[in-house]
């Protein structure tokens, strides 16, 4: 017969179905010489639950406007300055817009101030955006995400007070990133109008990361204003 004496089980989280199947399971295995067997909790489990949960949402909304705002406010370069100084020295533009405590696998995420001429715009799809003009030829210089869906973590991204080590696992660091763009929405790109916006002026607070693999620099509103009709 086999002897488990010494073993040990962890009890993950919610996983009583499976406790309430193991336990006479174990019980009966007593007669087989299964001794000394015990049921771990895992570090998540021990101290009573008395960990609070993680609120990514709840996080957010309690630093956008004491942090993220003034921060992207002071970081923030006009969009051409930042975007022509990361094309040819992205290093250079990320120590003065960006996050230099970035991941050193990251691409550069820079803060940046846009404001121009909505020359298009494609709100037929959730991840609604519009093009924008930022220098007067008429051409579209920077596309500008308006949600209600949005991509990327660009606004987590670019902000140095944020770090990846902070955070327990990928997945709630992930759930972060989301969190900004869902709060986004929520105070900003929700009021924005939908209908006749090219000719309009557009404002934007945002971040954008380099080499985001759009044809056009994909800027991330914290803050936007999109003027009335001409």
């Amino acid at each position: 017969m086999p002897n488990f004496r010494g073993c040990f089980l962890t009890a993950m989280p919610n996983k009583l179905t499976w406790l309430s199947f193991a336990v006479p399971i174990l019980a009966g295995m007593a007669g087989l010489g299964l001794t000394a067997c015990k049921i771990l909790p895992t570090p998540s489990m021990q101290g009573g639950g008395n960990a609070p949960a993680f609120n990514p949402d709840k996080m957010i909304e309690d630093i956008w406007a004491p942090k993220i705002i003034p921060y992207l406010q002071q970081k923030g370069g006009p969009f051409p300055e930042v975007h022509a100084l990361a094309t040819t020295d992205p290093a250079a533009a990320g120590a003065k817009y960006g996050n230099p405590n970035k991941q050193a696998n990251s691409p550069w995420t820079f803060a940046v101030r846009l404001e121009g001429k909505i020359v298009a715009a494609n709100t037929q799809s959730r991840a609604a955006t519009i093009d924008v003009d930022v220098d007067g030829d008429g051409k579209a210089d920077a596309r500008v995400q308006i949600g209600p869906a949005v991509r990327g973590t660009a606004l987590r991204d670019s902000l140095d007070f944020i770090q990846f080590n902070d955070f327990t696992n990928q997945i709630d660091f992930a759930q972060f990133g989301k969190a900004f763009n869902i709060y986004a929405d929520k105070t900003a790109l929700s009021k924005l109008p939908r209908e006749a916006l090219e000719g309009r002026s557009a404002k934007v607070l945002g971040a954008y990361t380099l080499g985001s693999g759009q044809d056009l620099p994909l800027v991330t509103p914290a803050e936007a204003e999109i003027g009335p009709k001409p």
